[in-house]
């Protein structure tokens, strides 16, 4: 949602700040209340936080570059009141309340009744709405026709958002991969449903396929660079279709995500790696696309049911 107040009295934005960066909510919300950022994942075009906010009211007065979308991920039973662009939006938050807030935002007023314990903030850059992620070339008419909402249920939103919240809290070797590919499926249902009627959904539909010769180069490129860039940029231009258009050719060719693919070849690789018992725990942590060794810890004891030091152990005893 477009403002909720990081702070136990009233928060004041003025005119003349730095505006908000992508992923960051600080300027806007203040640093209390951010639990956990994107900030360290590398994430493009996307950008997410999740916060607690304490009752009070924010008055912000400065334009947001990035379209905003928050989504109650706890349900909190807080009474939300919501002002901006002509909108007067009183709310009792439930777990999958979804707010819009669109990018060039000048001034947005919200008053919290009571304590919210979980807000996911998505911040989606206009500049998932391109030819190269999409496929379709947009009038920029279509982008700004994306309003600023009273408060709604998206049940494909939501499911976006949880996705994006398990990557938070627990991430996964492919995360970025992920977030670029949630990315365009969130650019996607906005335009749909949030913006210009005249985007049809046929409009935004693959066309086309992997035939098996892109197919074998995009799964040879993945095979070469588990420890490379494997962004959804690179594997896209790879078999020349948009990133939208491939996350869904790839998933109908294999079966599975580009993120879930990546994520098990990954995996595989680490056990690789572990065994040859030349480099650190944390070099092949990093060399994995983890942000910590603790993250790839997670990651991999929840797959194998063992850390990487217990397996290593168990392959060189």
């Amino acid at each position: 949602m477009d403002s909720l107040s990081g702070k136990a009295s009233q928060v004041k934005v003025t005119q003349n700040k730095p505006i908000l960066t992508l992923g960051c909510g600080v300027e806007k919300y203040g640093p209390a209340g951010l639990l956990v950022s994107s900030a360290d994942r590398g994430w493009s075009g996307l950008g997410a936080e999740l916060r607690s906010h304490t009752v009070g009211l924010i008055n912000w007065k400065n334009t947001q570059p990035d379209i905003e979308i928050c989504v109650d991920v706890r349900g909190s039973g807080s009474v939300i009141t919501r002002r901006g662009a002509g909108i007067n939006d009183r709310t009792i938050a439930e777990r999958g309340t979804i707010w819009l807030s669109p990018a060039g935002l000048q001034e947005d007023f919200i008053d919290i009744s009571d304590p919210v314990p979980g807000m996911l903030h998505i911040y989606l850059s206009p500049d998932r709405f391109s030819r190269e992620v999409l496929g379709v070339e947009l009038d920029p008419s279509v982008i700004a026709s994306l309003r600023y909402e009273n408060s709604f249920r998206d049940p494909l939103l939501a499911e976006i958002a949880y996705a994006l919240l398990s990557e938070l809290q627990a991430q996964t070797s492919a995360g970025r991969l992920l977030a670029e590919t949630l990315a365009s499926s969130l650019a996607v249902r906005l335009l749909q449903h949030h913006g210009s009627p005249l985007i049809s959904e046929a409009d935004l539909i693959a066309k086309e396929g992997l035939d098996r010769r892109r197919l074998a180069r995009v799964l040879d490129y993945i095979e070469a660079n588990l420890e490379g860039d494997l962004s959804l940029d690179h594997l896209a231009s790879i078999a020349c279709l948009s990133r939208f258009h491939f996350a869904r050719a790839f998933k109908a060719a294999v079966g599975q995500s580009p993120h879930r693919y990546v994520s098990g070849k990954r995996l595989e690789h680490a056990k690789t790696l572990l065994a040859r018992g030349d480099q650190s725990l944390v070099d092949i942590a990093l060399a994995l696309n983890f942000s910590s060794q603790a993250n790839f810890t997670r990651a991999f004891r929840q797959v194998t049911g063992l850390t990487p030091g217990q397996y290593r152990r168990g392959v060189l005893a």
